[in-house]
């Protein structure tokens, strides 16, 4: 008996701390729970909600957003979340599925994606097939709208409005860490635009899937990629000598490839070809390292500029 006594003293003595955490807590200053699903939300949240808000990222640092499967406790999360945030409905299918079973009494849910300029996706064969600006059209619009940075502007500025929606009472404070970082986006932005003018080759040449369109397209590179949108997916034998031909045809000096994914079919392309290997950052998400050293949406911006810089000969 003496055991179950000690016991019982031991459950209520971890009750009693408990319950004076929750105390401490409740007595602290109230921060947003905010739950997002990839890297770019993840920052841009964090960027917002500043000290008036708590940041988690559902997707594990370096797991490949196009085969996520949520689990059990990230339902749990969601739910105990007081703001759920996603990028649109062709990246996070999965996130729409997953709301349908949320308690969305006390939750608000931001589609940071709602009014962003999407664009057509290529398919598997290269041909781009246009259908419009409005992401309802059409299930082969190009998820990755975060590589624009007009886009990217646009999410923190839905982001900004569902803090504010949620926490009326630092409304002001949210908006003018929004309008204080889509400054610094655009500065990015007119960097982006004055130096890739620079360049000797307007050609982006890219060994994985097709993430770069909005990253191209936004200053007016010529864009390949011997992958579809889908990571998952192979390239046809026809592609591929499509790409080297006209690497070859267009002196093309460089080949891209992402973080995070095999750059075994750029290998190979390089080889064939004698360019040189450069990587792109798709930002979809980052390594554990990465976010150890605390890169931003800004630092791996930075850092595909100079790449592409390098990759594009620009003066």
């Amino acid at each position: 008996m003496k055991w179950k006594t000690m016991l019982l003293l031991l459950c209520l003595l971890i009750a009693s701390t408990v319950s004076c955490k929750r105390t401490e807590r409740q007595q602290g200053p109230h921060k947003l729970n905010v739950v997002v699903t990839l890297f770019p939300l993840y920052d841009f949240a964090r960027q917002v909600g500043g000290d008036k808000a708590e940041v988690q990222l559902l997707l594990p640092p370096g797991l490949e957003p196009h085969s996520f499967e949520p689990k059990p406790e990230d339902m749990v999360n969601i739910n105990r979340a007081d703001l759920f945030i996603f990028t649109n409905r062709f990246m996070e299918p999965w996130a729409v599925k997953l709301l349908k079973g949320v308690d969305s009494g006390s939750q608000s849910v931001v589609n940071a994606g709602d009014g962003a300029a999407f664009m057509p996706v290529a398919d598997d064969n290269g041909h781009v097939h246009d259908h419009g600006s409005a992401p309802a059209e059409s299930s082969r619009l190009d998820p990755h709208i975060w590589l624009s940075i007009a886009n990217a502007q646009k999410m923190v500025e839905n982001i900004a409005a569902g803090f504010a929606r949620k926490d009326p009472a630092n409304a002001a404070f949210y908006k003018a860490n929004a309008a204080s970082y889509q400054a610094r986006l655009a500065q990015l932005d007119g960097r982006f635009r004055t130096e890739l003018s620079r360049c000797q080759s307007r050609i982006l040449m890219h060994g994985g899937h097709y993430a770069f369109g909005y990253l191209a397209g936004r200053y007016g590179l010529d864009y390949t990629s011997a992958y579809a949108a889908s990571a998952n997916a192979e390239p046809s034998p026809r592609k591929l000598m499509d790409l080297v031909k006209k690497m070859r045809q267009e002196n093309v000096r460089a080949i891209f490839y992402e973080e995070l994914i095999s750059p075994a079919m750029a290998e190979m392309i390089a080889r064939e070809t004698g360019a040189r290997l450069v990587k792109l950052h798709g930002l979809h998400t980052v390594s554990k390292a990465e976010m150890d050293q605390g890169v931003t949406y800004l630092s791996l911006m930075e850092q595909n500029l100079e790449n592409l810089k390098k990759g594009l000969e620009c003066r």
